[in-house]
């Protein structure tokens, strides 16, 4: 069980907020919709904050009666969200709405977790170190950024490519998963709050550090205060920024 769970999200624009953050009291979830490009066709009539709230009630559904692994609870809670889409949803579209998960567990001495899509988890362990797990498939396309939409839409949900949660439910095995004991909390994040370190050249003990000491909200204006100043290394100026930090019980 988590002692306590704090959490923050704000967009980064005047658009809704594709992020979301929900919490139990032995699991946190962080998800970030997947902005859809200027005139892609999306082929469903919902849009991706719409995906991102069904994906999240299922999976809040789920982990709350299921004790069965991370990825089978994601795998079952896409199927519920693709079962909640209309006869007009064209869901073998590639473009189709879809969102990056980061999702954790307490349970019997560790924390499970499960990343699928750039969404970070970063865990303060009991001896002070800092263990970071992440997915960087999306970093890894060839040819490098700026990637073209063209490269993307190959790539989505496919061997090789990168994975996400969206029309396709069997993208939940393709996470990555495992656990951690010996923990004292754990910071689950979007990547509009670990640019942090990707862009603005603070360490994961500095973020571990600024969660656990001023909590997520003031990590969030951090980010904002360095993008006002320093500017994004690419791609938009202010991205929704989405952290929760669960502090471990011990018995």
């Amino acid at each position: 069980m988590f002692a306590e769970v704090a959490h923050a999200s704000r967009p980064g624009s005047d658009r809704p907020n594709e992020d979301l953050v929900i919490a139990g009291p032995s699991w946190i979830v962080v998800l970030d919709g997947a902005t859809a490009a200027a005139g892609v066709d999306s082929g469903c009539v919902h849009d991706v904050p719409w995906l991102v709230g069904r994906l999240g009630g299922a999976l809040a559904a789920e982990l709350s009666r299921s004790e069965t692994s991370l990825s089978g609870i994601l795998e079952a809670a896409i199927e519920a969200t693709v079962a909640a889409h209309s006869d007009a949803c064209d869901l073998g579209n590639p473009d189709s709405p879809s969102a990056t998960v980061a999702m954790v567990r307490s349970v019997e001495g560790r924390v499970e977790y499960l990343v699928l899509g750039d969404a970070p988890v970063v865990f303060a362990l009991a001896d002070g170190g800092v263990r970071v797990v992440s997915d960087d498939r999306l970093e890894g396309l060839p040819g490098g950024r700026p990637y073209t939409v063209e490269l993307v839409r190959r790539m989505r949900n496919a061997p090789g490519g990168f994975w996400v949660a969206g029309s396709r439910p069997e993208a939940a095995r393709q996470g990555v998963c495992g656990a951690v004991a010996d923990v004292r909390g754990v910071g689950v994040l979007t990547d509009g709050v670990s640019r942090l370190v990707e862009w603005y050249g603070w360490s994961w003990g500095d973020l571990v550090a600024a969660l656990e000491g001023k909590g997520p909200e003031a990590v969030i204006r951090a980010v904002r205060e360095l993008e006002r100043t320093r500017g994004p290394v690419r791609g938009k100026r202010h991205d929704d920024a989405t952290a929760a930090w669960g502090r471990v019980g011990h018995m």
